[in-house]
């Protein structure tokens, strides 16, 4: 690790992950950032560089889970097969999120859910086992993954309450809602719009002509403003109201 990191099958003008960058990467992980130097650099020791391409499947559902993955760049989509053999979308990560965690806690060791990249993507693949031992070796790392599993587990109870017993309309301001930055302020906030529409969309349970017109429907009345990917709030009381409404 004392060079620049580069994928295989780059090209010239891809990003050069190098050792602080990765380093970073790893203390960003709320459960591994209070891992010092010299265990940092051991664990990226054993870690490696993927690239996919654009559809490409990272893991498949029920498959060993040998990995934990850091998403460097790029947009990962996770979805599990229902018993019908459709996928449903669970949600998608970016940069800094994790991918397998759940499967650390599983008996079967197999992964929980299927991870396809949305576009051209790259991440820091961490074994599994390594992982395991830190969290065997110290506590609060051990109490830090769990915290942040039952903190997953609420948000996708929420999600399945949202699905069962809301509107469209509240299914989408439930979401933009999480996805702002924490704590209050009074000047407008900005979430990135950064995933396929299609994708969202399937994440929601909408089609996305359905998203496409109820996000119009909160730009018409003053509620967001949208510009590309810059999705900006611009009353958060009407937003909130907004689910209170009929669809």
């Amino acid at each position: 690790m004392n060079t620049p990191i580069c994928p295989p099958d780059s090209s010239s003008t891809d990003l050069l992950f190098k050792p602080k960058q990765l380093r970073e990467l790893v203390h960003g992980v709320p459960w591994l950032g209070e891992l010092d130097e010299n265990e940092v650099t051991s664990l990226l020791e054993d870690s490696e560089l993927r690239a996919l391409k654009t559809r490409e499947w990272l893991f498949r559902q029920d498959a060993p889970a040998h990995w934990l993955y850091i998403v460097i760049n790029g947009a990962v989509r996770l979805a599990r097969s229902a018993g019908d053999g459709r996928l449903a979308t669970i949600r998608c990560v970016e940069r800094g999120g994790t991918l397998g965690e759940l499967s650390m806690v599983s008996s079967a060791g197999v992964y929980l859910y299927s991870a396809e990249a949305l576009r051209r993507t790259h991440v820091l693949a961490i074994p599994a086992q390594r992982c395991r031992d830190i969290m065997d070796r110290q506590p609060a790392c051990r109490a830090e993954f769990m915290s942040r599993l039952a903190l997953e587990l609420t948000e996708r109870l929420e999600d399945l309450a949202l699905l069962t017993q809301a509107d469209a309309m509240s299914r989408l301001v439930s979401y933009i809602l999480r996805q702002l930055p924490a704590g209050r302020s009074k000047s407008p906030r900005v979430v990135r719009l950064s995933i396929p529409k299609r994708w969202l969309a399937a994440q929601l349970a909408m089609t996305p002509e359905t998203l496409s017109r109820l996000l119009a429907k909160l730009r018409d009345g003053g509620v967001i403003s949208i510009d590309r990917q810059r999705l900006v709030v611009l009353d958060e009381q009407k937003l909130r109201d907004a689910m209170l409404a009929d669809d």
